[in-house]
């Protein structure tokens, strides 16, 4: 059969964006992120889909992991503007945390390399008893590693967009060429 290329390079990113995803969701677990853990939980699931579609020819679990793609992307550019601070995007905003607690990103309250100080915290609600940690002196800034993190997520859901669009080509006219028989 001249679709296990096609089959097996979709595996293997399938098998790397999983082992990505689960690494960013723990992390994202960490700084209490609310909005990512809901979006990494529904690639996971996805991903697991188009995995299984791939190994059991079914080539719409295959479509729907390659629209999911899509809005991966579509998700990661946006994480990748929060991060940066672009249009009017505010990393200090409550955006990814809907408002549920007082932590940003973990990299930004424990990257290595940074002085870290509590800052007081302002009011009543401090959640779990800490407060905000401001960073001073870093080598590399927090919010490029998360830009990072989700520029490896893009680049591997564009590689798995294409690897689908393959897998699914080879699917239905193989599909196709056992009807004609």
């Amino acid at each position: 059969m001249g679709s296990c290329s096609g089959r097996c390079a979709l595996i293997a990113l399938c098998a790397f964006q999983l082992v990505t995803a689960l690494e960013r969701q723990v992390f994202d677990f960490l700084g209490y992120q609310w909005a990512p853990i809901l979006a990494n939980f529904v690639h996971i699931i996805v991903v697991i889909l188009g995995l299984f579609g791939t190994i059991q020819y079914r080539p719409r679990y295959v479509m729907v992991y390659t629209v999911w793609a899509t809005v991966w992307v579509t998700w990661n550019i946006f994480i990748i503007c929060f991060y940066l601070e672009v249009g009017g995007l505010l990393q200090d905003s409550e955006l990814l945390t809907f408002s549920l607690s007082r932590h940003r990103s973990w990299w930004r309250e424990h990257w290595p390399g940074c002085l870290h100080e509590e800052v007081p915290a302002v009011g009543l609600r401090t959640p779990h008893g800490r407060a905000l940690v401001s960073r001073a002196g870093c080598a590399l800034e927090p919010s490029y590693v998360e830009a990072l993190h989700s520029g490896l997520q893009i680049l591997i859901a564009l590689l798995g967009f294409v690897c689908g669009c393959y897998v699914v080509s080879v699917f239905t006219e193989e599909e196709d060429s056992c009807l004609r028989k």
